[in-house]
């Protein structure tokens, strides 16, 4: 029998968070697909479908293809386009916020599994 889950960001609104994010920083700054982010309804979205969802993970993966397939190792090693930390005093490369933006991929996928494992219970 499958339990609730409880915690406050479900695996939905976890996908809907990762799909924004590289639509964003992937898709839009680096590749210019013109996405615009809504952020905040990444998170109070509720009862999205699943069918709608792998939709949106599709056109991700795509925009992310698009987005990387641009970059030189020049670009690479530049400053990324845009300022992301307010904290942060340095200049980032492009290279560094991509593997910023892959562990941050990974730390959210984590999460979908934990809760996947959950409910599968």
């Amino acid at each position: 029998m499958a339990r609730r889950c409880r915690h406050s960001n479900s695996g939905g609104n976890l996908a809907l968070h990762l799909v924004g994010n590289l639509k964003h920083f992937i898709g839009t700054v680096l590749g210019g697909s013109g996405y615009v982010r809504e952020r905040d309804l990444e998170f109070a979205t509720n009862g999205t479908p699943r069918a709608e969802l792998l939709q949106m993970i599709d056109e991700t993966i795509a925009d992310v293809a698009v987005g990387l397939d641009k970059m030189t190792p020049e670009q690479l090693e530049a400053e990324y386009p845009i300022a992301v930390f307010a904290d942060r005093t340095e200049p980032m490369t492009t290279e560094w916020f991509l593997a910023h933006l892959a562990t941050h991929l990974g730390y959210h996928l984590g999460q979908i599994n934990y809760h996947r494992r959950i409910l599968d219970k």
